[in-house]
């Protein structure tokens, strides 16, 4: 049986990229790959295709099928999104590989899945730091390690929304915090997860395709991603102990 693939870190970590970089530098491997398409009560971003990128509803009618069958709905950050478990088998019985790419709370749903129980899983997180930059602020005196981690993607999702939009609105600004102040909750998910990457080029990041091709950590990442669908040890990933936040 075929495993499903999870993908998963804090907003802008580089999910997205790293997706559309498997596709351009290993075609034959993405080739087989089907995402999962999540439902999202917020507007689509310039470039997302309803259907595509997620099922964009009405927040009323995402909040429908809660208590229905093969369905889990949670708040992830400011949005209610939604995951249809159902689709994992069909992309299954159609030979491919199903992969989820989103944020830690539906993956931790999916990976717990009683529905899912016998379908093999690999789990990879994407992270802002890596291990020792962890243990480094950690033993730093007086250093608040949420709020560090809530400064650096705070930084990216400026950046990326900037390109997006140009001038950002208040609600672009109060979207933004809410998705940095949420990075340290879910960044303790990552100990649960088979494989970290340490990524520091966020989705952000002129490294992904500034020259034609992936440099720094987006082409580790890249070749680690890779690696690990293709069964390889990787070279730059990570395993976190459980005790990594202190748990």
């Amino acid at each position: 049986m075929s495993s499903l693939v999870i993908l998963a870190g804090p907003s802008c970590v580089g999910k997205s990229p790293l997706l559309k970089a498997l596709q351009r530098f290993f075609p034959a491997l993405a080739a087989g790959l089907q995402p999962l398409v999540l439902y999202n009560d917020r507007a689509a971003r310039p470039g997302e295709v309803d259907g595509v990128a997620y099922h964009f509803r009405s927040r009323s009618a995402i909040e429908s099928l809660k208590g229905q069958p093969g369905y889990v709905v949670l708040p992830v950050r400011r949005d209610l999104q939604a995951l249809e478990i159902a689709q994992v088998r069909r992309i299954l019985d159609e030979g491919r590989t199903p992969i989820f790419e989103g944020n830690a709370y539906l993956a931790a749903a999916l990976r717990s899945a009683p529905e899912l129980t016998e379908v093999p899983k690999t789990a990879i997180f994407l992270s802002p730091l890596c291990l020792d930059e962890v243990r480094y602020l950690q033993a730093q005196p007086g250093v608040d390690l949420k709020s560090v981690i809530a400064d650096v993607m705070r930084e990216k999702l400026l950046r990326r929304s900037t390109r997006q939009k140009g001038v950002l609105s208040e609600e672009d600004r109060v979207d933004i915090e809410a998705r940095c102040g949420a990075a340290y909750t879910e960044m303790q998910y990552a100990p649960q997860f088979d494989w970290v990457i340490p990524n520091h080029d966020g989705e952000d990041s002129d490294n992904w395709s500034i020259v034609g091709y992936p440099l720094g950590d987006a082409r580790h990442s890249l070749l680690d991603c890779a690696a690990i669908l293709q069964g390889r040890e990787p070279h730059w990933a990570e395993r976190w102990p459980q005790d990594t936040f202190g748990g």
